[in-house]
């Protein structure tokens, strides 16, 4: 790419992606097939059945891995479906350290699915490096990280994480669908592994499912691409498209997420019915300036806790008119929900509260529309259930 290409607004737009050679046409076309022709028997042009290769993906594959500052990047139906690929790495009788709040689908794959695979898993503050070295055994061959995590907000050390994995001749990879490419890169800091939901921020208008891992390292990427394809949850050639139309408006769109999401969460700090904001833009976050340090922008996702009960925190996220009751994240829109009850329901309520998941708690997708907007309906949600 040519140093005018080299800034992430520009690769945004047109990394991976040229005009099509025989139309012109500037957007990647949708290559909706199953299988191709052959000159023949093995003889291709690097394309033979779409589960393996297409280049609708190839396209969005390179675009990925470009934002992310990496050379190889693979594409998956869902976020779940890139989880599942790096768990597909180990084998019995390994050793997993990650994060005592992940995501709840992240804990339920782990213990629900691989747990009977006898692979082993300790959930622990990672933002406590002695905690984190405490459970590293010899065993250990991967370190799993979210930052921020979800939905606690803690901005974790990539560098330090990745350090204390590399000691043990273990993976640190590293959730990055929270902050997106465009705040925090982890392959920077000496992640092995990034993985994202790309049905979140780089989509960003709520219509695909689909997940996305990239690597430096090209041993790895054949790895990943082995059970990319043996496994085969790839995704449509249209979703891919979804894909790339999205990254182009990522940081267009994310320079106003995070705008909202400062504001609202400085309003929402003073408010007298919230007891606390969790939101590494704010400088009483714990880690914020681990934050300034790491990231480009603090992000567009927020948690808050309310002095409320856990009915009247339901009937408050119930009562918004902007915000959407709905899970999920990363939509031009505002969502808010409540993670005890949903996102995080798979977690057992003892494990939730231990890692400070509380019942009162709700996290909220700030969206694009006007903060002003956002902070009314709030408002008018919170007088109508504790006023």
């Amino acid at each position: 790419m040519s140093e005018d290409h080299e800034r992430f607004e520009t690769r945004a737009i047109h990394a991976g992606q040229e005009p099509d050679e025989e139309t012109g046409a500037l957007m990647t076309p949708i290559y909706a097939n199953s299988t191709y022709e052959q000159s023949a028997p093995g003889e291709h042009t690097g394309y033979e059945y779409s589960r393996t290769a297409n280049p609708t993906r190839t396209d969005l594959e390179d675009n990925l891995a470009a934002l992310e500052g990496g050379e190889y990047g693979r594409a998956f139906s869902s976020g779940m479906g890139a989880i599942n690929t790096v768990l597909n790495l180990l084998k019995a009788g390994d050793h997993v350290v990650t994060g005592d709040d992940v995501y709840g689908g992240t804990h339920r794959i782990m213990t629900q699915v691989y747990e009977e695979y006898d692979l082993e898993f300790d959930f622990v503050d990672t933002t406590d490096h002695d905690a984190v070295r405490e459970a590293m055994r010899e065993e250990t061959e991967l370190v799993w990280v979210e930052t921020p995590t979800n939905p606690l907000m803690r901005v974790n050390d990539i560098a330090a994480l990745s350090e204390i994995a590399h000691e043990y001749d273990a993976l640190c990879a590293v959730d990055n669908t929270f902050a997106t490419p465009y705040l925090q890169r982890p392959l920077e800091h000496g992640a092995d592994i990034v993985a994202h939901s790309l049905t979140k921020y780089l989509g960003g208008h709520s219509d695909l499912v689909a997940g996305a891992l990239v690597t430096d390292d090209a041993d790895l990427d054949e790895r990943i691409g082995f059970y990319q394809n043996s496994v085969g949850a790839t995704p449509s050639p249209f979703d891919c498209f979804l894909v790339l139309r999205g990254t182009k408006s990522l940081p267009v769109r994310m320079d106003r997420h995070c705008e909202n999401a400062r504001e609202l969460a400085q309003w929402l700090d003073d408010h007298e019915h919230v007891e606390h904001v969790y939101y590494p833009g704010l400088e009483s976050h714990r880690q914020h300036d681990l934050a300034a340090e790491q990231m480009d922008d603090f992000g567009g996702m927020l948690s808050f806790e309310l002095d409320a009960t856990l009915a009247e925190a339901s009937d408050v996220v119930s009562n918004t008119h902007v915000f959407t009751l709905a899970e999920s994240l990363g939509g031009v829109e505002s969502l808010i929900e409540q993670p005890a009850a949903m996102t995080h329901a798979a977690i057992p309520q003892e494990e939730r509260e231990a890692a400070g998941l509380t019942d009162p708690l709700i996290r909220a997708s700030v969206g694009i529309e006007h903060v002003e907007d956002l902070k009314a309906d709030l408002q008018q949600a919170i007088e109508s259930v504790l006023e």
